[in-house]
């Protein structure tokens, strides 16, 4: 069970951990190598995460990093929010404030992790700081090029999901809470259940996709909507999902929604009996009629 602690509590956690150390908005096949290393000292991992501070946002929302964090074998996270504050803190403050709050035994990160003001702290400086053992690990390649966040996010602005996800420890996905939307998709005989993007998380390429959502009542195959909906002159981006197979009411309830495969771009149907036709191409493909 993972236990969030956010930065600025109070309370110290006292906890006896491995400290990963990292922005980590989500976790990459790189990142993977660096908990399986973590792994290896048979304590409970703590990692740190940063929300923010990313120019165009990130992957992974703190709620969806909790998910994955979990799966991957953390027992705590270290939330941060980018702030002036954070951008001003000392590399030496704030490495003080980790090895404070938490009962540290061992540190695991990248060769490439920088922290504190100006990105001046370095892993050479965490070992002449810390008086436990400090791993560095060199970055995973792939073809000759750094795994990043970075590349992962170019895969999701061009809406490929595949190669996304050839990067990613855990399939890219969307979670939210379903909301109230305007129950065309009702009147259409397609219902769907509306997500909002948060302003946070990376904007994935607008379109229709393949994929599917998960829910309380199980895993169904789902047409996914990102964005606008100019048929109707809705401008707003929003996700709507819709679910072959699923009967009831999501209202209320999260679910997670995974694009695998882009369809189409988003157009402005001539006549809803066009769209409608297209909606019914889309769950034969999904259905791989």
């Amino acid at each position: 069970m993972l236990t969030v602690f956010e930065r600025g509590q109070l309370d110290k956690s006292g906890k006896e951990c491995v400290l990963l150390l990292g922005g980590f908005d989500g976790i990459h096949v790189g990142h993977q190598t660096l908990f399986d290393a973590a792994k290896r000292y048979q304590k409970p991992i703590a990692i740190t995460t940063i929300l923010g501070g990313k120019e165009g946002g990130n992957v992974f929302t703190f709620s969806e990093r909790r998910r994955i964090f979990s799966k991957c074998g953390a027992s705590y996270v270290y939330e941060i929010v980018f702030s002036e504050q954070l951008k001003n803190t000392t590399p030496r403050a704030f490495a003080d404030e980790l090895f404070s709050f938490f009962d540290v035994k061992a540190i695991v990160c990248g060769s490439d992790f920088r922290f504190g003001k100006g990105a001046q702290g370095t892993p050479e400086l965490l070992k002449e700081m810390a008086s436990v053992p400090v791993d560095v690990l060199e970055l995973k390649k792939i073809g000759g090029e750094k795994v990043s966040s970075t590349n992962v996010k170019k895969f999701l602005s061009e809406g490929n999901v595949q190669e996304a996800n050839a990067l990613l420890s855990h399939p890219y996905f969307m979670l939210g809470r379903v909301e109230h939307g305007r129950r065309v998709g009702h009147v259409l005989g397609f219902p769907t259940a509306n997500i909002s993007v948060p302003q946070e998380k990376f904007p994935l390429r607008e379109g229709v996709y393949g994929g599917y959502a998960t829910t309380a009542k199980g895993t169904f195959p789902t047409i996914i909507n990102v964005g606008a909906r100019p048929t109707f002159d809705v401008e707003e981006r929003k996700i709507e999902a819709y679910l072959d197979g699923f009967d009831g009411d999501l209202y209320g309830e999260e679910i997670c929604i995974y694009p695998t495969e882009f369809y189409r771009t988003v157009c402005k149907f001539p006549s809803i009996k066009a769209l409608k036709e297209q909606l019914q191409a889309d769950i034969r493909r999904l259905r791989n009629d």
